[in-house]
């Protein structure tokens, strides 16, 4: 079935035909349409969750953690300074392997104050653990966010799926549904090995002490690189009852065959950017998943290519655009890597236009390198 729905009501019906047991819920600009979608829907008794109204983003992740810790599938959504402000919980949701699922309605970061999009927030959380995938439009926000809780659960890790504030929540697309019955196919109830049982007592999140912290963490480094195989494979999976993949799962290229020269993107922009990029002769390499993040993909991608340039709307203050440091170290070991060039855009939802993208391609295919903002 497809409807014209906002890029949020995508979000919040596909979240209700995965029927989570608790919603954590707490208002903050762009996201708050995707709750409020959710609470109707428990209010008409369409979604069987335990919908906690929170009094902070903080305390939204923690009733997620202790829900999710006694064995009930638990989502929330956030933006800008509500991810901020779970900072501290991201962790402990991480460390202690819980499949939260969260949907990151991606704003700008104050100050100065800001409610327009870039990807500051999420990219900021890059090292708390979480899984992220980033979509293009309404309809992968949909999929992307059916598969993100069976990513979750099978590699017990928590997972963000990252959509642009406003340009994907507040925007109007046609969206292709499943039916119940294919997503309850898709994804079995939530069974998980160990939970808070006072039948069969445990512990979760102890102190770790120095001599065990450290294989915590290997544990969690290695589950997250084991979720690129995950990602891949669900992708596939959900292909195969969908009809719709989005490359492999943790990349797509577009008009890649025969180029010498390509654009790297993540997210919304890359809607724009296909209109003009074929035009100019460069392909088109789009992440999906940047955490964990798809070196070896990235690494095939870009053989035989002369030059890439890396566009984003980020900027890790201090050095240069986290996504294009990312690329740079994944071709470091190519015997014979592209030229590289990153671009810092749409900061604070500045609107990055086609011109603004044709300058860019130009500057890709003359073999630029470092970074520039456009301002």
């Amino acid at each position: 079935m497809k409807k014209v729905v906002s890029g949020s009501e995508a979000v919040a019906e596909a979240v209700r035909m995965c029927k989570p047991g608790v919603i954590a819920v707490y208002p903050i600009t762009p996201q708050t349409h995707i709750v409020e979608g959710l609470a109707k829907m428990v209010a008409d008794g369409k979604v069987d969750a335990e919908m906690i109204r929170v009094e902070s983003e903080h305390s939204a992740m923690a009733a997620c953690i202790g829900a999710q810790a006694t064995g009930v599938r638990a989502y929330t959504a956030t933006a800008s300074q509500g991810l901020a402000l779970m900072h501290e919980m991201l962790f402990v949701a991480s460390g202690t392997r819980l499949p939260i699922v969260m949907t990151v309605a991606n704003r700008a970061l104050s100050g100065p104050l800001n409610i327009w999009n870039d990807q500051q927030d999420s990219f900021a959380s890059r090292d708390a653990g979480w899984i992220q995938l980033y979509v293009e439009n309404a309809q992968e926000a949909f999929d992307t966010q059916i598969q993100a809780f069976k990513i979750a659960e099978q590699t017990r890790t928590p997972i963000m799926v990252c959509l642009d504030g406003f340009v994907i929540s507040h925007t109007y697309e046609p969206v292709k549904f499943l039916t119940q019955e294919e997503v309850d196919k898709f994804l079995p109830p939530y069974k998980p090995e160990v939970t808070l049982n006072p039948s069969k007592p445990v512990t979760m999140g102890p102190v770790g002490l120095p001599k065990d912290y450290m294989s915590f963490k290997k544990q969690q480094q290695d589950a997250l690189e084991g979720a690129l195989e995950t990602i891949k494979s669900i992708n596939k999976e959900y292909a195969g009852l969908s009809g719709r993949s989005y490359g492999n799962g943790l990349i797509e290229k577009v008009g890649m065959e025969g180029k010498k020269h390509a654009i790297v993107t993540i997210g919304s922009v890359t809607g724009t950017i296909r209109e003009v990029a074929e035009k100019m002769g460069l392909g088109i390499i789009r992440i999906r998943s940047f955490r964990p993040f798809p070196t070896e993909d990235i690494r095939k991608a870009c053989e035989g290519l002369e030059s890439i340039g890396v566009i984003e709307k980020d900027i890790s203050l201090g050095a240069n655009g986290a996504l294009y440091d990312e690329v740079k170290a994944a071709l470091y070991s190519m015997e014979k890597r592209p030229k590289v060039s990153g671009y810092i855009a749409g900061l604070g939802g500045k609107d990055i236009t086609r011109k603004d993208i044709e300058k860019v391609l130009e500057k890709i295919k003359e073999g630029k390198e470092g970074t520039e903002w456009l301002v």
